[in-house]
């Protein structure tokens, strides 16, 4: 069985009355899994979005709840930690993990931010040994695929490109996406949206034709493993 977790992170809708305000990462993200439903079937597919519905900022009471032994937690702090829970209970169950963001100030949006502090959880989706010296944290979740895609209003962010060093977005999910249990990274990259010009006009063309190229091959892909998946287990 397929199951794909679908975090959209931009604030705006993917249809405004004005088009131009449409969120270019929120429509690839949503072309990406139309193409796939054109092929491939979707066990579950689990849709948030973050940008409209962020999840609460972490507080000094929630570090409390999810440090305390499960065992030892008072009413209140299982109910503090209430959707963590089930925000790490959608990872678990995620075979591919789509995250579709736009770039906020050269990094990922607060309301990205907060969903990703409330799965980061000692002995849920990592754990904590200081036998390991100076790399005592180690993720405990494997085996899972990461889609990234972003849009920005200028370009060059890519390794090598002239604004790389002021790319503070993709290289975060980078290393956060260990919590996520992400043995593979795909992405795709909108640029020039502040330039409107023919060379956004290409880019986001570029980023649809991805988006479909992808959907075609991670399907596939997912395709095969679970049926090895399955095979091994008969």
């Amino acid at each position: 069985m397929s199951t794909i977790l679908h975090i959209d992170a931009s604030i705006r809708a993917a249809s405004n009355p004005n088009p131009n305000h449409n969120s270019i990462s929120k429509n690839i993200a949503h072309h990406f899994i139309q193409t796939w439903k054109t092929r491939y079937t979707i066990d579950e597919y689990i849709y948030r979005d973050v940008g409209i519905n962020p999840p609460p900022f972490i507080t000094q009471e929630w570090i409390g709840a999810a440090f305390t032994p499960e065992q030892n937690r008072t009413a209140q702090q299982h109910d503090i930690l209430k959707l963590s829970d089930q925000l790490i209970a959608e990872i678990v169950a995620a075979d591919l993990i789509i995250i579709s963001s736009p770039m906020y100030n050269y990094g990922m949006p607060a309301q990205l931010k907060a969903w990703f502090d409330q799965i980061a959880r000692v002995n849920k989706t990592f754990d904590f040994d200081l036998a390991r010296g100076d790399f005592p944290l180690q993720p405990t979740l494997s085996g899972k695929t990461l889609l990234i895609i972003t849009s920005s209003g200028e370009f060059g962010f890519e390794q090598g490109g002239i604004r790389a060093q002021m790319s503070h977005l993709v290289p975060h999910l980078h290393t956060v996406s260990k919590y996520l249990g992400v043995d593979k990274i795909y992405e795709i990259a909108s640029e020039y949206q502040e330039f409107a010009d023919d060379r956004h006009r290409q880019s986001v063309a570029n980023a649809y034709a991805k988006a479909e190229q992808l959907a075609l091959e991670l399907g596939q892909e997912l395709e095969l493993t679970i049926e090895a998946n399955a095979a091994a287990l008969s």
